[in-house]
């Protein structure tokens, strides 16, 4: 990572641009443009928990527990690639505001044909293995015997869907790395609309239980998807896109050497995830459904940190192609400041609260106590992880994205996994002391994070 002083030049906006448009992150009040630009990607992030989370709380409601159990371990399968894929984008949003920053807007159209043509054939491949294994891999999470079935069946309705998956991630890249955060918002919203329609019809009313879950999921991704291209198709962008720009080219090679180790990191540490999911389904039916409760809830309790690193690192980005990097320091600042503060008020209200969070999900009593138990456990989290993911963001807008994934890998497997593993073998396992393993490995990553940042910042003073 190369650190750089605030631009000597007194360069102009990044994207030549007026220094108040709200795209260009290298002029203007740090917190008030950070706040403008975070807000829809918050927005966006919280449709699409509730995207997620209405499957489980349609079926919670109106299927039944082993339901419960079958589409939160199905729905940590799919996460899986969802994760993954997400950190391959991210390397797409780098560059494109880098070369806003740096006025390079050429080459984007290259960027964008390269990512269509490489994601379209990821999908296929992915597509091709959930359906071909999602036995095999219900069986190695180690689903309840009640619920083995139910699971098997909404990894292969969702894993039919791959490609909008893959679609809605990639258009959302392009837009939050050109500083455009709403359209990313209005497609998400049209994806929850519909899949709340389509639960409580397949579900509520013609009692299809996971199926029917899995079905509404892939029908809203479809539908969001098809009506983003047709919004984008009239809009005016800051580049052009042809027909000979989708293939395999030099800028594919670029992102995915940006996003590699951030979709690796993704992949890994979501595997942990999926190991903890196991260690629990272990501890029975009540656990499983209980856990997977929980983790609908998490989804929300971590939007506010994840938001900030998408922000974080386009404003990085845009930034550090401007040259400058006091500004994107007091960025990451800012971000910490903020992230922390709210996720004080959240750690409260799943502390104390969590019970009546997890009777949203559930009608039933066990379930929901089960659910409290490991949220208690993992309150601290909402605070820590906005540190952590502020760090995340500023150094993947340097293009470090080596280091932030060998962060994630060592607190993953040197703590949250064995952590994890050691507190459900404990006779009479309680489910807040498994909870506990989230908030003790990101803190040992902030650590990690300090000693980077610490190192670059005296190598850029030698210099």
């Amino acid at each position: 990572m190369e650190m750089t002083k605030e631009n000597p030049q007194n360069v102009t906006p990044a994207s030549g641009n007026k220094p108040d448009d709200p795209q260009d992150f290298t002029t203007g009040s740090i917190p008030v443009k950070m706040a403008k630009f975070m807000l829809p990607i918050l927005g966006a992030l919280i449709l699409q928990a509730m995207y997620g989370a209405v499957d489980l709380l349609v079926v919670g409601q109106f299927g039944t527990t082993a339901g419960i159990s079958g589409v939160s371990t199905g729905s940590n399968i799919i996460n899986l690639v969802t994760f993954t894929v997400s950190g391959l984008t991210m390397g797409v949003t780098v560059l494109i505001g880098r070369y806003l920053g740096s006025r390079q807007t050429e080459r984007i159209g290259s960027l964008i044909g390269g990512s269509i043509f490489f994601f379209t054939a990821l999908s296929l491949v992915i597509t091709v293995a959930l359906l071909a294994f999602a036995e095999p891999l219900a069986v190695l999470m180690q689903a309840p015997e009640e619920a083995l079935d139910l699971t098997v069946q909404y990894i292969r309705i969702c894993g039919a869907g791959t490609l909008f998956i893959m679609a809605y991630n990639v258009i959302s890249s392009i837009f939050r790395g050109m500083g455009d955060s709403r359209l990313p918002l209005i497609f998400v919203a049209i994806a929850c609309v519909v899949n709340i329609f389509g639960d409580l019809l397949l579900v509520a009313v013609l009692h299809m239980n996971v199926a029917g879950a899995a079905l509404a999921t892939v029908g809203a991704q479809a539908v969001s998807v098809i009506l983003s291209l047709v919004i984008i198709r009239r809009r005016k962008l800051p580049f052009s896109l042809k027909r000979s720009d989708i293939h395999i080219n030099r800028e594919v090679f670029r992102f995915i050497h940006l996003g590699a180790p951030l979709s690796l990191q993704e992949l890994l540490t979501n595997l942990t995830f999926l190991a903890l999911c196991a260690f629990i389904n272990r501890l029975g039916l009540e656990a499983s459904s209980g856990y997977g409760v929980a983790q609908k809830i998490v989804s929300f309790v971590m939007l506010v940190p994840s938001s900030i690193m998408q922000s974080m690192s386009s404003f990085v980005a845009q930034n550090v192609g401007a040259r400058k990097e006091d500004r994107a320091k007091k960025a990451m600042r800012s971000g910490m400041i903020m992230g922390a503060g709210i996720g004080a008020v959240i750690a409260y209200l799943t502390y104390f609260h969590g019970d009546q969070l997890s009777l949203l999900f559930t009608s039933d009593p066990a379930v929901a106590q089960c659910s409290f138990e490991y949220l208690r456990g993992f309150t601290i989290e909402a605070v820590v992880t906005s540190i952590s993911f502020s760090f995340m963001g500023y150094f993947n807008g340097h293009g470090c994205s080596l280091f932030v994934m060998l962060q994630g890998l060592a607190q993953s497997f040197l703590v949250r996994l064995p952590m994890s593993y050691f507190m459900s073998m404990q006779p009479n396992a309680s489910l807040t002391h498994i909870g506990w393993a989230a908030p003790t490995a990101t803190i040992f990553g902030i650590l990690l994070f300090l000693v980077y940042y610490r190192y670059q910042s005296r190598r850029h003073l030698l210099q």
